[in-house]
């Protein structure tokens, strides 16, 4: 079994727990806080290093207190740590209400931000699948990792646009949907993406560029499978909902792996389905 190269962001995430999001000019206590590693590689890379799977987590590390908290991550569990840079990590403040339902503010620091001469790392003989999230698409102006990518059209490609869909510059997207990656968004970045109110329609769309599977997560109602002929939902159990905070990350990281393992579609999205209940239901602590 060949390895997978997952490209993208470890950062601390700091979960800030109210019983309702302030209102502007209002005042409220929070419940608790805690601080919690993340990033959507770190939790694509956290379901390989579960399923025992071989990967490689391609993550730079920056300074300060928020670089150091990483750093100490990837010690305990023995991560390589391949990239380290000068320029400060940032940090993800995660405000999550009594619903489970999450909004991000983010500092992006070093954790986003890649240098052209770090690729000359990998040795991609290695791998024959990759991840990449949208957040590095959006800040990759210089578009490196379009550029290294696109040197290797055999290796499948797993894209998660992410919430800042709509930020990726035009060009950048494009780019990246010419790598026909197999996409994985929820309902919500789908029907915006395509200005469409109809599911499969929007996936016609995309899958016109891309002519590869698309994953639509759709929350309680589990996710939906588009590769032309067949498509199809794939419900998922009930869980009772804590944070919903990193479940699009594994979700996708389950998909991957156990793709990986060599499974058929519609037993990865079922497992893929509960790997992501199981995250969404399980307190930080």
């Amino acid at each position: 079994m060949k390895s997978t190269l997952i490209i993208g962001s470890s950062v601390c995430d700091v979960y800030i727990y109210v019983s309702q999001m302030p209102q502007v000019a209002g005042d409220e206590n929070i419940i608790r806080q805690e601080m919690s590693m993340g990033g959507c590689a770190w939790n694509v890379a956290s379901v390989f290093r579960q399923l025992q799977l071989p990967y490689t987590l391609f993550s730079p590390i920056g300074q300060g207190i928020y670089g150091d908290f990483v750093k100490r991550h990837f010690q305990k569990y023995h991560i390589p740590q391949l990239i380290e840079t000068t320029q400060k990590n940032g940090c993800c403040y995660c405000v999550i209400d009594n619903k489970g339902e999450r909004t991000f503010l983010c500092e992006h620091g070093a954790e986003y931000f890649f240098q052209k001469e770090w690729f000359s790392l990998l040795d991609m003989s290695q791998y024959d699948s990759i991840y990449i999230c949208g957040l590095e698409i959006e800040e990759d102006q210089q578009q490196l990792i379009y550029q290294f990518l696109k040197q290797y059209p055999h290796h499948t490609i797993y894209f998660a646009p992410g919430p800042r869909l709509l930020e990726i510059p035009e060009q950048s997207m494009q780019n990246i949907l010419s790598l026909r990656p197999v996409l994985h968004l929820n309902q919500q970045e789908i029907l915006t993406y395509t200005k469409q109110n109809d599911l499969e329609k929007a996936c016609v769309l995309l899958y016109q560029q891309t002519k590869q599977p698309i994953i639509v997560t759709l929350g309680k109602d589990g996710c939906y499978f588009y590769d032309e002929s067949p498509a199809y939902f794939v419900p998922t159990p009930k869980v009772s909902v804590y944070n919903t905070n990193g479940a699009g990350d594994t979700h996708l990281g389950a998909i991957m792996a156990y793709r990986q393992k060599g499974y058929a579609w519609l037993e990865t999205l079922q497992k893929a389905n509960i790997m992501a209940g199981l995250k969404i239901s399980k307190k930080h602590l």
